[in-house]
């Protein structure tokens, strides 16, 4: 096992995409231990003045463009080994305060109540990275809960070059504040070397992300990240020290549900040997269905299945 670290740079970002085609900034072994650092933001929704901007964002601004999506990610990242039908495990290790600010924005046509806001705006949050709080503009302040929004291997070379906005089989912008310090992601690999990207760091976030984006900031995250061979996993999932968490996307709430539903009936089953009725039955008796965010086209779904609530039939170890 080594131990990278990767800067976000002009040479070491990609912004607003994932693209299986893209060429690695950084190669590892699978087992390795990666910190990632990330920032976010365009130059019109940097703060002026109050607050420390880095320079590699104002560099990032004035070398690159947005290009179908807003999310500036760090890598891609080449896992040696990972072929098509492999799966990654990607432990979470840690996710830290980055910046000293973040930013939340509102624009009309988007976000949960598209029509109900007819003037853009963007405002900014004060973070302090030593008591892990986050001064609220309307007053008080909020605890900082930072997670990752984007963690994506790259989706397949045929499917093109994707934006950053929706999530998918690959992961991607999947938004769910349950994959902060101490999670685990699950991701299918669909072209070779996997190229794992990440960023869209935010710094709080409720369930939904209602009003378009969350407290958007820089983090960094400390992640190691393991392939496992020849599995049958067709979409994320993720796990947590006491749920397992199933996932489901689409443009309509209801048919995202339907997935992550159907996603967690299998984790059950895997982890158990349920029946599919039985499965069934657990996740309307003992899971919690979440509604993950319903603002990046794709909306997105989990459930919470509660590990404590299971009796494992099958070991831990054959557990994807």
């Amino acid at each position: 096992m080594a131990e990278h670290e990767l800067f976000p740079g002009a040479e070491t970002v990609h912004w607003g995409y994932l693209d299986g085609n893209l060429s690695p900034v950084l190669s590892i072994d699978s087992g390795d231990i990666v910190t990632v650092h990330s920032v976010s933001g365009s130059a019109e929704e940097a703060p002026v003045g109050r607050y420390r901007v880095r320079p590699e964002l104002g560099v990032i601004h004035q070398t690159l463009a947005p290009e179908l999506g807003p999310h500036i990610l760090t890598g891609p990242i080449r896992v040696n080994g990972a072929v098509p039908g492999d799966m990654l495990k990607i432990d979470i290790l840690d996710v830290s305060l980055r910046d000293d600010w973040g930013f939340n924005i509102i624009r009309p046509g988007k976000g949960a109540l598209p029509d109900d806001f007819d003037a853009s705006r963007t405002v900014h949050f004060g973070i302090d990275m030593t008591t892990g709080t986050i001064a609220a503009p309307w007053g008080g302040t909020l605890l900082a809960r930072p997670f990752f929004g984007v963690i994506a291997t790259a989706p397949r070379r045929e499917d093109g070059r994707r934006s950053s906005v929706v999530p998918g089989y690959f992961g991607g912008n999947i938004d769910n504040k349950e994959l902060s310090s101490g999670s685990t992601l699950y991701l299918p690999v669909s072209v070779e070397d996997a190229l794992v990207s990440i960023g869209d760091g935010h710094a709080a976030q409720g369930d939904g992300e209602a009003c378009l984006t969350a407290v958007e900031t820089g983090l960094s995250g400390r992640v190691r990240i393991t392939v496992i061979k020849n599995t049958d996993i067709s979409a994320p999932f993720a796990e947590t020290s006491t749920h397992l968490i199933s996932m489901g996307f689409d443009e309509e709430l209801e048919r995202a549900v339907h997935e992550a539903l159907r996603h967690a009936i299998t984790l059950v089953r895997k982890r158990t040997g349920m029946s599919a009725e039985d499965a069934y039955t657990f996740c309307s008796v003992a899971a919690d269905v979440r509604i993950t965010q319903l603002v990046n086209i794709k909306k997105g779904a989990h459930v919470m299945i509660p590990k404590s609530a299971l009796s494992p039939t099958i070991s831990d170890q054959e557990m994807p």
